[in-house]
């Protein structure tokens, strides 16, 4: 047992349980949420880990008839005679204080950042370990939430190998530009980032009004000369913005701006999307970063009082990506996987020299924040219960 029960009462005319547990801490459970999560077949299919009951049928007023208990688990009986039992484990990792809360919350999203700038030492895991150990790919995506970034090195040079993370995960991200794309100079590119030339920081695809989470870039062939990956910390530049300048920040994470994306690839598209640069949470948390200046559109849905100040806001955050002790540079080599957080990190590249051949070549492709922390967590269940 991690905990048990020492005691069981009705509060609040029957409309509240409380337990007193042997560690000395107590829980408040309201009867109204009790009802609604009751267990049995009736009202929970176990098979889908589901709820069955219907908000139609719950009486939100209800109170407790009957109440037992033992060290194990509760026993209440309800108005109408429906019977519920909840286990003790399952009870004490639901409780609603505060501490409780914020536990369970930190076990099912695992918020913690680390945040760094030029002095990144780069997370470097083996390819084919992540692909065939647990317990190296899920350190391989609890560093790619905390961090942001990791290397994985040894992969073959061909393609191929980011459908090998994808099915590691369960599955990539389709976009219109296919399950993977391949990064190298085009004529007539219907992408910047498929020509020799400069890219400046960026996050991928903010056309889309769901961004994919996660990208994979698998380096196949590299240029001699240029051709070097910059990123920076987005979440670590906001941060730095914020205290900086207040104005700024409240701009770029309170403006709508247009982004568009139109060609043919995987099939024909023309894409719409409107995003605030900075995304918050509720409580004001930097959660997202949309921001590609190749597919920012020339309409703008702003009052004309209000361009001038955007522009100055959005080079200030610009300004800030490029100082020396922001961003971390390094060069791919063929074999390496580099996985990032595209809603954190912004990357980049240098330019290179066009050559008669391709000189330079990565695959790259697209998952989803849902698909790698359900991979993380289902790894972290399996670890856990091994031990």
């Amino acid at each position: 047992m991690h905990c048990a029960i020492q005691n069981a009462a009705v509060l609040d005319g029957a409309h509240l349980m409380q337990v007193f547990w042997q560690d000395g801490s107590e829980s408040l459970y309201p009867a109204v949420w009790l009802r609604d999560n009751c267990q049995c077949p009736d009202c929970y299919l176990d098979s889908a880990k589901a709820r069955k009951l219907l908000i139609e049928a719950l009486d939100v007023n209800i109170g407790i008839q009957g109440l037992t208990f033992d060290r194990k688990k509760v026993c209440i009986t309800w108005p109408n005679e429906h019977y519920s039992e909840f286990e003790a484990d399952w009870l004490k990792k639901r409780c609603f204080s505060q501490q409780a809360r914020e536990k369970l919350q930190r076990e099912l999203f695992l918020p913690e950042c680390q945040y760094w700038g030029a002095e990144l030492q780069l997370p470097t895991l083996d390819f084919e370990d992540v692909l065939k150990n647990d317990e190296h790919a899920c350190k391989w995506l609890s560093t790619l939430k905390k961090i942001g970034i990791v290397r994985l090195t040894g992969a073959s040079d061909k393609r191929g190998q980011v459908l090998k993370l994808g099915k590691r995960i369960g599955f990539l991200y389709l976009t219109f530009y296919g399950h993977t794309w391949q990064v190298q100079d085009k004529i007539d590119a219907n992408n910047v980032a498929y020509t020799t030339g400069k890219l400046s920081f960026h996050t991928d695809y903010p056309a889309l009004h769901h961004p994919p989470g996660v990208q994979f870039l698998h380096c196949i062939k590299q240029t001699v000369t240029g051709g070097d990956s910059e990123i920076v910390d987005g979440f670590n530049v906001c941060r730095k913005l914020r205290e900086k300048n207040p104005r700024a920040f409240q701009i770029l994470s309170s403006t709508f701006v247009d982004f568009t994306d139109i060609g043919v690839d995987y099939c024909d598209f023309s894409v719409q999307s409107k995003h605030k640069i900075i995304e918050l949470d509720d409580k004001g948390q930097v959660v997202r970063i949309n921001f590609n200046n190749a597919t920012r559109d020339t309409v703008f849905d702003a009052p004309v009082e209000r361009v001038q100040p955007f522009y100055a806001a959005l080079k200030e955050f610009v300004d800030l990506m490029n100082c020396k002790d922001s961003k971390f540079t390094f060069k791919m080599n063929p074999g390496d996987v580099i996985t990032f957080d595209n809603w954190r990190l912004l990357h980049g590249r240098r330019s290179y020299e066009a050559g008669t051949e391709i000189s330079r070549h990565l695959e790259g492709a697209y998952a989803d924040w849902d698909v790698v922390m359900s991979r993380l967590r289902i790894l972290r269940q399996s670890i856990q219960n091994r031990n």
